[in-house]
């Protein structure tokens, strides 16, 4: 894998920050948001349908937490002069897996061997 240009980490740097106001702004929404009330006179059916989407909702946000928690961390490496380059193996992450995901750590190949120990 060939090293990230100057242009495309300027790139990549800008995608995180946009990112990352972005889930933080979800998240915001998130807090606004309605909690299904168990007491409330409504119908059975439509309690079930309020816990679910609750519940999915939860999932939603956990999801969107670990997300803004990997931003987080490649704008730190990008602080330290890490970014780009795999936590795993040190090699450089390519441009195109990048830019589909700024926030990876790791390389094709280092998560392909992750995912493979599990």
């Amino acid at each position: 894998m060939q090293e990230l240009s100057e242009n495309q980490e300027k790139e990549l740097h800008q995608a995180l920050l946009v990112l990352d106001a972005e889930l933080r702004q979800s998240l915001a929404a998130f807090d606004r948001g309605e909690v299904v009330d168990l007491d409330l006179p409504i119908g059975r059916l439509s309690r079930v349908d309020a816990m679910q989407q609750q519940a999915m909702a939860q999932a939603e946000r956990v999801r969107m937490e670990q997300r803004l928690e990997q931003i987080e961390a490649a704008l730190e490496r990008v602080e330290e002069g890490e970014y780009g380059y795999c936590c795993l193996s040190g090699e450089p992450i390519g441009y195109a897996r990048l830019r589909a995901r700024p926030e990876t750590p790791f390389s094709v190949a280092s998560q392909e061997k992750l995912e493979g120990s599990r």
